[in-house]
């Protein structure tokens, strides 16, 4: 797996083949020709390497989504990732001090972990992370959420606004 991503991109599972023939055409249509699309190791969970800004080719995907919904057939989630790190409490805790000022004094923030393929405790790696950030915490509306992608021994790190993720299926509903 290329651990230079900068996006996550849910499908269901066994529909990876699918999700990363759509996701290269769908990129193409934003503007980069040639992104790196691969299988993760993980059902259901491909990820991209594209030259774009993350957040503004999620951007541009969700405008497109609006434009052309049936283009969107096999790609459930698109996520950004800001910075990818080897998994382990440290990595994790460190990527997170360079990325957390980016909350305001006066924001909000969440921290979510995803993981997969790890024994590591999504309790331990909250209570490392939120230890640094000297902000208040809102569980149900964040100004920002902390995103922790763990993929086995590869972890991608975000500090995003909520709506900074493309869910297809909530979007297509609006």
């Amino acid at each position: 797996m290329d651990r230079k991503f900068n996006i996550l991109a849910t499908t269901s599972r066994g529909y990876e083949g699918l999700a990363r023939s759509e996701l290269r055409f769908l990129f193409e249509r934003i503007g980069d020709a040639a992104p790196t699309i691969e299988r993760t190791g993980v059902s259901g969970l491909v990820s991209v390497r594209t030259d774009m800004d993350a957040v503004d080719a999620i951007s541009r995907l969700r405008t497109l989504l609006h434009q052309t919904p049936y283009e969107f057939r096999f790609t459930l989630r698109i996520i950004p990732i800001e910075k990818v790190v080897c998994t382990g409490l440290g990595e994790i805790q460190q990527a997170v001090v360079e990325l957390a000022s980016k909350i305001g004094d006066n924001e909000t923030f969440r921290v979510t972990v995803e993981k997969r393929f790890t024994a590591m405790h999504s309790k331990d790696i909250i209570e490392k992370v939120a230890a640094n950030i000297k902000r208040r915490v809102n569980l149900t509306k964040p100004d920002k959420v902390v995103l922790i992608e763990i993929l086995g021994g590869v972890t991608g790190v975000s500090v995003i606004e909520p709506q900074e993720i493309l869910s297809i299926m909530k979007e297509k509903l609006l």
